[in-house]
Formats: structure tokens, C-alpha cells, sequence
């Protein structure tokens, strides 16, 4: 099997099929080759099991929706429950558009009572806390909790339209307040419960809630993160008005203000258990997410829920294989919108379980996550590439004590996955019975428009799939115009869909200007990315995760894979770092997986994978071998901290998200160590 779908060469890179690289304005541009990769033929026997019946059912129904828009969308909104029927499908064009206009319905009902006639007593949520105490809510148990929660907040006058930040970690508490706000009409925001004070403050000044919902404490690998502290000081830095309610995750004391902050418990105990949903019309915005933006400001992207609810029913479904009688397990933050789009309305919509845990995959032992597969028989699993590549380091005992049998599904999102990564997944954890969705998506697009559909889209080894239902995505150069096959370009949406953002909360002109402004008629994701001659896409990265050295463009994302092919490498963060001769040369942080590893003959072959796979123009001229990488609670790599250390041997910026603030400061150690002597491995 060939390992590096895409490889961006220069110097002598002649021996494939070679087509010029139509993107920046350097005067020698690079070249891209594409090495064809063989399919994982499907398993006729499940995908006759699926909800489209087989290939070939599903391949027209793929061209439905692609050709019949209006129809495919309306039969799939039709599965829901309306109170008052749309008037059209869909109305007007990037970037002012409706879906389902004048329809109205309440998200909440679609994913909880919907299900309460034919599964109100099977399983909807289960709750796993890092020190391994469980809490199963069934879904008319799981509504009951809704209800109550959302006559709390209609208690504090907060009603349709009104604005509740959430900040809280992975607890049940989180999921029903979500819900509770879906059910009333509020716009609700969940902010990661790792951000620092100023970072919530940022969120908190720019959302403008009527109540801030938080936890006394938050349990962090075997720590206690102080929540309800950080809002004080929040709000008192902002001298704003609003509420606070507060879980008690820890019961350890915190300072309750008289007359604002309220105890979660206390307030559901008094809550009546019946609340009606309230109509909302399909298009009123249902929540907002902030996520980072060029000028350093956080924008709030907003999305409407009824669209986001119908559109990831779809997408799960297809996606992930998913029927009422699976548990699926999304290892997301809830603090990011991963969670929301598969571990709740894509499992609630379609009447499955899902599973929310607390604290980290690797803790309180390193075998957590497969020991969480076993208890709680997870059939369906969504993470992130990052996340993978760490499981990949533990030691084969989970193989002996843990029976991971149940596991039929991988879905993935958040980063380029490596062919390593992707092999172990369907060798040593599947047992090559599994299906592995590697796919695409960003907050903007509340989804995921590139994916396979499991079992009836033929597996293409670290591709992200093809276009996906409903969903039109092409390739362009700087000018707007669509490249051919194997040639890398801005990756593009020609039309819009349910669940994609439909303005930037409080600031239009910045989402017109930020998405829409580069081509004409088009979403710009400011994603790099290939398009085989089979359709499968390659995204490379952001636009920015590339090198230009000596006037050759070359992929951080290709250098990284090129690495990995060394056994005994874990992981790896390629970022630039200044030379005043070439201006930029790849500096490379690697994470082995073992300690005792000969350092001096790892960095040789370091070097020769990465003159082999790509060229020697790509060699990197600096290697620092080190024992972590700093990363957000997701697993996600920080390179921007890394690129800090290489350049001024210091962070700055935002560290709010880093999952370990000690990571930071064993990485600069070992750059300042390496800085007195040369790291010239040319």
C-alpha cells in the first residue's frame, strides 16, 4: 500500500507524473505528485445492513442529493416532527440563505420526545467520571431532567432568543442544559472549561449572556480546576449583569454572591418535570461558537439548530452506520463542536446512546480508553487523529484484558490523518473488521461535507472521503478557477446546506468579508487540499501550514507524514523557523515512543525518511526530540506555541487551551539546550 497520498517536491523529484502547483505567488512554484492509492473493498454482507442497503443504494441516493437539492433535503426534514409545515426548501444563495423557511418546529422535541413512544426507556446518555462512577438516564429520564432545567431557566426569565454561555467540562449537567436551551428558544454557547480567565472573558464580553452556567470545580487528571472562581472574576471585570448557576461537581467551598449565583440542585429540586417545547421557526439561530480568528478576536459562528439538528441526523446516520441500538462514543470536549454535532444531536436525533466522559482517554491509567470500549460495549466511535496516534504508544496489555470486539465504526475529524495511524486502527485495534471514516469539516460547517458513508463507501486509506450528501466542494487556484485532478488548490463550497453558519454572531460584515469576499458565490474554508482521480479528497491543512523555503513550498502536514513512516516515532509537529539564508527551514519536534531511544541514530533516519518520501529540499534543520507536545484537551497539536519557541524562546499569546501548562515548559528546555549547538542536519 502506498503511504503518502500527496507529496509537494522540490529539487529532484521527477520520478512520478509531475503537474505545477497553481497556488501563491512565489516565482518558482512547487510541484505536487499524487501516488495512486488502492480502495479496501466493501463487505457486501454489512453493507447490505446499512439504511441504504447496499452500494449501489447508496450511490443514488448520493446523486439525489446532488441533483434533486430541494427534494432530498425535504424528505430528509420530513423524518422529523413539524408543528407547522415549511413553506419552501430552500431560498436564496451564498451567502444569504434559508433552509425549511417559515417551517416550524423545536429541536429538543425532535431529539428527545420524538423517541419517547418507541424508546423512552432505552438507554440516551451515560455518563462516565474520571475516577470511574457512571450514571445512566434513559430517554424519558434524560427529558425529565430537560424539562426541569428548562423551567429553571424560564425562572430567571431567560427565554427565546436569550443568550446562556455554558461553562462547564464533560458532565451530564452539560448535556441537559444544552438540551434545556434548545427546548426554550435560548441561543446557547459552550466555552472549553480549560480557557483562562481572559480567554472566557473575551467569550463572555463578546456573547453577553443572561447566565453563565459553570461548576465549582472541574476534575482535570486527578486535579481540581477552579470554574466558578474564574467566572467571578469574569464578571467582575466585565461589571455585567447576569445569573449564575452552578454544579456542584467537587463540593469543595466557593464564594456563592447573594441574589446572583444559584445552586444547580437546589434550583432542579423545585423544578416541575413538564415544559413545553417551544415552536420555533427553522431558521432562528439555536447556538453559537466561537472559534479563533486572523485578527486574534474570537468569532462567534452561528448556526441555527433546527438545521443543525436535520442536517447531522443525516450525516451520522450515513456516516457513522447509526442505528437506535448503538452506543456511540464521541471523546470530544464538549467545549468544542465536535460533541455537539455527533455525541448529541447526531446520537439523540438518531435514538442511539451516547456517552459523555470526563477527563482524559489516558487517565487515571494509561488504558482508559480501551477499557471504556469493553465496559460500556461502544459500537460507534468519534475522535480525532491526535487522539489515535497517543493511544498508539500504550503498551499491548489492553489487548490481553480488554475485549474491544463490539468496536465497528471510526470516525475522525480536526487534523490530517497519517497512513500509520490509520493502518493501526484497522489492523491492531479492528482486527480489519472495522470501518474507518476519516473526514472533514470546521465550525463554520457544523459537519462534516466530506466523508465516506460507512460500509458503502470504499475505504481510501488518510483520505477524508468524497463529496457527502447534499454537499458540493471543489477545488479552485487564486483565481477562483477549478484545478484538475492531483492538483492541489483552496478548497471551496459551491452551495449552501442545513446546518452551515449563517452569520457571525453580533458582526455580519465580518462573515460576509471573512468566508465569501475571496470567491465570488463561494464559501473559502482557507483549507489546502488535492482531489484524486477517484474523487477522494486529500485536505492538506490551512493555507498557512506551509513552508517556503528558498522558494519552494512545502507542506508541514507532508514532512510530518514522511516522518511517521519511522517505527519509532509517536508523533510529530513540523513548524517553520527563520534562516537567514533561506528565510524559513522546517524545524521538526518528535515524540518517540520510547525514552531510551538513540537520539543521534533516530535523527539519521529521521533524515533519510524524509529525503526519500519527499526530496532533500525538505529536510528539516532542526530536530528536537521530546518527551510531550503541548496540546488543547482534544488531543490537537499546538504548533503556533511551538513555532513561539523556535523563533523567540518564549510563548506568547493565548495558552488558555493547553491541556498541560508543564508541556510548554519541557519543550523550551530542550530547544534552549539545543540552541548552543548547531542543528544543521543537512
Amino acid at each position: 500500500m502506498a503511504r503518502h497520498p500527496c507529496r509537494i517536491l522540490g529539487g529532484d523529484g521527477k520520478r512520478m507524473d509531475e503537474v505545477k502547483l497553481p497556488m501563491g505567488d512565489d516565482s518558482t512554484p512547487a510541484v505536487h505528485r499524487v501516488e495512486k492509492i488502492p480502495t479496501h473493498p466493501l463487505d457486501p454482507e454489512k453493507a447490505s445492513r446499512t439504511f441504504a442497503g447496499g452500494e449501489g443504494g447508496f450511490q443514488k441516493l448520493l446523486r439525489f442529493s446532488k441533483d434533486n437539492s430541494d427534494d432530498f433535503w425535504g424528505e430528509v426534514a420530513s423524518e422529523f416532527e413539524w408543528i407547522r409545515p415549511w413553506d419552501s426548501v430552500q431560498k436564496g444563495e451564498m451567502p444569504c440563505f434559508e433552509f425549511f423557511s417559515g417551517g416550524v418546529m423545536n429541536p429538543c422535541a425532535n431529539l428527545l420526545d420524538r423517541h419517547i413512544p418507541s424508546r423512552g426507556s432505552r438507554m440516551a446518555l451515560i455518563w462516565e467520571s474520571e475516577d470511574g462512577k457512571s450514571i445512566h438516564l434513559t430517554y424519558a429520564m434524560l427529558l425529565d431532567e430537560v424539562c426541569r432545567f428548562a423551567n429553571v431557566l424560564k425562572g430567571l426569565a431567560v427565554g427565546r432568543g436569550d443568550a446562556v454561555a455554558i461553562f462547564l467540562p464533560n458532565v451530564a449537567e452539560c448535556a441537559i442544559a444544552i438540551l434545556a436551551c434548545l427546548r426554550i428558544g435560548a441561543v446557547y454557547n459552550t466555552v472549553f472549561s480549560g480557557f483562562s480567565m481572559p480567554a472566557l472573558t473575551d467569550r463572555l464580553v463578546a456573547f453577553d449572556p443572561k447566565v453563565v452556567i459553570t461548576a465549582d470545580f472541574a476534575l482535570r487528571r486527578g486535579k481540581k480546576v477552579p470554574l466558578k472562581a474564574k467566572v467571578d472574576d469574569c464578571l467582575n471585570a466585565m461589571q455585567t449583569e447576569c445569573k449564575v448557576i452552578v454544579v456542584q461537581r467537587t463540593g469543595d467551598d466557593v464564594s456563592m454572591v447573594s441574589d446572583r449565583d444559584l445552586w444547580w440542585h437546589s434550583a432542579m429540586a423545585d423544578a416541575c418535570s413538564t415544559s413545553a417545547a417551544e415552536p420555533l421557526e427553522a431558521n432562528e439561530p439555536g447556538l453559537v461558537f466561537y472559534t479563533s480568528g486572523t485578527s486574534g478576536k474570537p468569532k462567534g459562528v452561528v448556526h441555527s439548530g433546527a438545521g443543525f439538528v436535520i442536517n447531522n441526523y443525516i450525516h451520522s446516520k450515513y456516516q457513522l452506520d447509526l442505528h437506535p441500538d448503538d452506543v456511540l462514543w464521541c471523546t470530544a470536549d464538549v467545549g468544542w463542536l465536535t460533541m455537539h454535532i455527533w455525541g448529541i444531536a447526531g446520537a439523540l436525533a438518531n435514538g442511539a446512546t451516547t456517552i459523555f466522559t470526563e477527563g482524559a482517554l489516558d487517565f487515571p491509567e494509561p488504558h482508559r480508553f480501551f477499557r471504556l470500549l469493553d465496559k460500556h460495549r461502544v459500537t460507534k466511535v468519534f475522535t480525532s487523529p491526535s487522539a489515535i496516534r497517543m493511544l498508539m504508544r500504550c503498551d499491548d496489555r489492553w489487548q490481553r484484558e480488554f475485549d474491544v470486539g463490539s468496536l465497528e465504526v471510526i470516525g475522525l475529524v480536526g487534523e490530517p490523518l497519517n497512513p500509520e495511524a490509520w493502518e493501526w486502527m484497522h489492523t491492531t485495534l479492528g482486527k480489519g473488521k472495522i470501518y474507518i471514516n476519516n473526514t472533514w469539516g470546521q465550525t463554520e460547517l457544523a459537519g462534516c461535507p466530506l466523508a465516506g458513508a460507512a460500509w458503502l463507501t470504499p475505504m481510501k486509506p488518510a483520505s477524508c472521503g468524497k463529496e457527502f450528501l447534499g454537499n458540493s466542494v471543489d477545488i479552485v487556484d487564486d483565481e477562483g478557477n477549478p484545478v484538475g485532478d492531483c492538483v492541489k488548490g483552496n478548497l471551496v463550497l459551491r452551495k449552501p446546506f442545513p446546518m452551515m453558519s449563517r452569520t457571525l454572531w453580533k458582526d455580519h460584515e465580518r462573515y460576509l468579508k471573512e468566508y465569501f469576499h475571496q470567491v465570488p458565490g463561494c464559501y473559502f474554508s482557507y483549507d489546502a487540499a488535492v482531489r484524486d482521480e477517484d474523487g477522494y479528497f486529500w485536505v492538506l491543512g490551512r493555507l498557512d501550514d506551509v513552508i517556503n523555503v528558498a522558494g519552494h513550498r512545502l507542506s508541514t502536514m507532508e514532512i510530518e507524514n514522511a516522518i511517521l513512516t519511522c517505527e519509532e516515532i509517536s508523533e510529530v509537529a513540523i513548524v517553520g523557523c527563520p534562516d537567514a539564508i533561506k528565510g524559513l527551514v522546517p524545524a521538526a519536534f518528535v515524540l518517540p515512543r520510547s525514552r531510551e531511544a538513540d537520539q543521534a541514530a533516530l535523527r539519521r533516519k529521521i533524515l533519510r525518511a524524509v529525503e526519500t518520501e519527499i526530496s532533500k529540499i525538505a529536510l528539516p534543520e532542526r530536530i528536537y526530540v521530546v518527551e510531550t507536545l503541548p496540546k488543547t484537551a482534544s488531543g490537537k497539536i499546538m504548533r503556533r506555541l511551538l513555532r513561539d519557541l523556535v523563533t523567540t524562546g518564549e510563548v506568547h499569546g493565548d495558552v488558555s487551551g493547553l491541556e498541560d501548562m508543564s508541556a510548554v515548559a519541557k519543550v523550551r528546555e530542550v530547544v534552549m539546550r539545543a540552541s548552543d549547538r548547531s542543528q544543521n542536519f543537512t
